[in-house]
């Protein structure tokens, strides 16, 4: 890795590609991205559908593998982890929210919240002062026994949030967070990760068309079809709850 100087690095990729090879025409997904993301950002990869947001995403946090380069989190080389390390190691260092929310439907919102920390084997007082936090930080004090299916979609996403936030994570890949909800339900939402992001100095990498989102992020980097044409950084103290 050749960014030793950089205390705060969080992903560092070189020559990143991934490229699908099923049709007549290979696909490059992604296309010899060169990222750097530190500490504390709040970042946006945004550009046309099929420029590669969400696969980039999945290879930042070891859910797919690159056809070729490098992605580091901390240091750690990803490709030398076998498959259960890697899982292990996304477990404590990776939080994950996806567009279908991806909760557990036969677990109430606090099982789904408590379920990556009963992976990691914390304590039981641990996992419940956790819980509370986090349902009373989403909004969701009352939801907490309700499953799923009695939750609205804008609900459900903020559960997902609090699973994903639940494990401590080094840092948060949300993809398309907001995708589906409402301005006060999406505001909401924001205004709680912008929050933590100023609060607790967390990491949150998004993969989004809402201009809400992009609006918030203080580095906004465009793919075009799979690489980076455009990597802007704003205002430090852009990102206000």
């Amino acid at each position: 890795m050749k960014d030793d100087n950089h205390k705060n690095c969080v992903i560092h990729t070189e020559e990143l590609s991934k490229i699908y090879d099923e049709g007549a025409v290979p696909v490059k997904a992604v296309n010899n991205v060169h990222l750097h993301i530190e500490k504390g950002e709040f970042t946006a990869l945004v550009g046309p559908s099929g420029s590669g947001k969400t696969t980039l995403l999945n290879l930042l946090g070891g859910l797919d593998t690159p056809t070729s380069g490098k992605v580091w989190i901390h240091g750690k080389d990803l490709s030398t982890l076998s498959k259960n390390k890697l899982i292990d190691f996304r477990l404590h260092n990776i939080g994950f929210v996806f567009q279908a929310y991806n909760l557990i439907p036969v677990l109430t919102a606090r099982e789904n919240i408590e379920f990556v920390m009963l992976l990691q084997k914390e304590s039981k007082k641990e996992r419940k002062d956790r819980i509370e936090q986090l349902l009373k930080e989403t909004g969701l004090e009352d939801q907490g026994d309700k499953k799923p299916s009695e939750l609205s979609g804008g609900q459900q996403q903020r559960v997902a949030v609090a699973r994903a936030l639940a494990s401590k994570p080094q840092f948060v890949l949300a993809d398309e967070p907001t995708a589906n909800l409402d301005s006060k339900t999406a505001g909401n939402l924001l205004d709680m990760m912008a929050k933590l992001n100023k609060d607790e100095g967390m990491t949150f990498i998004f993969s989004t068309h809402d201009q809400r989102v992009i609006d918030r992020a203080r580095r906004v980097i465009t793919l075009v079809d799979g690489a980076i044409s455009n990597d802007e950084v704003r205002d430090t103290n852009k990102v206000t709850t």
